[in-house]
């Protein structure tokens, strides 16, 4: 598997201070498609023998530089190496054209990862876990359900992606008119690609911010665009997907084997999250059924709402003590 040159960032560039608790460096790893991903990897300073080993990935649309490497970097000051990684298409990764999603290929990124952590002479390959935030979340137990080398999940603020591009926001256009509709505009943009030999971006986080906008783009608003979140490379942050960059998530669920899941999973949600639907209904889904339903848990977090689990918002709302006490008991970390 030949990896691509990638040039990447060597200054620290993160939304987030950098720890001196830990090692930090720049790492590639080839995925299945070929595709070279870029990730920050985290080992704790004083780290002897071979460790447990976390990935971590999302937002959708979002960049390791932000909540990703927060959550990497938290946990390896908490004892496990950790790696924080851009996906597919996007960020420092690599991948043709640009911008571009897929609930195949951006799980198969999360079995990359495993795959990297697995080969790291540091790592105990049977002691591997992940994280994914937001889109990545619903990613998260979906490569769970396929992987059978991943130990523990934690699926935090999660989306299922599939669900809101077939159904829209709650569910609001799942009919087969609106998503007839959605699919012809689709096909529309691609003819238009195709005619001016390039992809139209489909915009990111609204700015300037409407007065009447609803609270999730008002709280989206307020991570991505401003200082608390923003980041040059960020999708969300700037000029978003290619309009057709999620047309095959309308057709192609993902979480259908959800319920087999063996191993350990922790969705965790606030309550005041526009997306919390998502994480109930997908531990709902997950547990119905599975003779394994013990080793997964529901954490909901009161009062807190959706980018409250990217950062902490103002509180510190992301239970870090509960997350090193999840991976610690399910990767039996010593």
């Amino acid at each position: 598997m030949k990896k691509a040159d990638l040039k990447l960032t060597q200054e620290w560039d993160k939304t987030f201070e950098k720890s001196e608790k830990v090692n930090h460096c720049k790492v590639t790893f080839v995925n299945r498609y070929g595709i070279t991903l870029a990730a920050d990897m985290y080992v704790p300073k004083d780290a002897s023998g071979k460790l447990p080993a976390i990935a971590v990935c999302g937002p959708f649309g979002a960049v390791k530089e932000q909540c990703s490497g927060l959550y990497a970097q938290t946990m390896a000051e908490r004892g496990f190496l950790t790696i924080a990684f851009d996906p597919s298409f996007t960020g420092e990764s690599g991948g043709e054209p640009r911008y571009m999603a897929s609930p195949d290929i951006n799980t198969e990124d999360f079995m990359a990862a495993v795959d990297f952590l697995s080969l790291n002479d540091m790592v105990d390959s049977e002691k591997i876990g992940i994280i994914g935030i937001c889109g990545w979340g619903g990613m998260a137990i979906n490569a769970a359900a396929l992987d059978t080398r991943i130990k523990a999940t934690v699926a935090s603020t999660m989306y299922d992606m599939t669900r809101v591009n077939a159904k829209g926001y709650f569910d609001s256009a799942d009919s087969e008119e609106a998503r007839y509709a959605a699919k012809t505009a689709m096909c529309a943009q691609r003819l238009e690609d195709c005619k001016n030999g390039e992809y139209k971006r489909g915009g990111g986080v609204v700015d300037p911010l409407p007065e009447d906008a609803p609270f999730f783009v008002k709280d989206y608003y307020d991570y991505y665009k401003t200082k608390r979140g923003y980041h040059p490379r960020s999708l969300n942050s700037n000029d978003g997907w290619n309009v057709t960059g999620c047309q095959s998530f309308i057709n192609q669920p993902i979480l259908m084997y959800s319920n087999e899941i063996r191993s350990a999973v922790l969705v965790m949600h606030g309550d005041k999250a526009h997306s919390f639907y998502f994480g109930k209904d997908a531990y709902n889904n997950m547990v119905n059924g599975n003779k394994y339903k013990d080793n997964k848990e529901m954490l909901v977090i009161e009062g807190a709402v959706h980018t409250d689990l990217y950062d902490g918002g103002s509180n510190g709302a992301i239970p870090f003590d509960k997350l090193e006490e999840f991976f610690s008991k399910n990767l039996n970390k010593q």
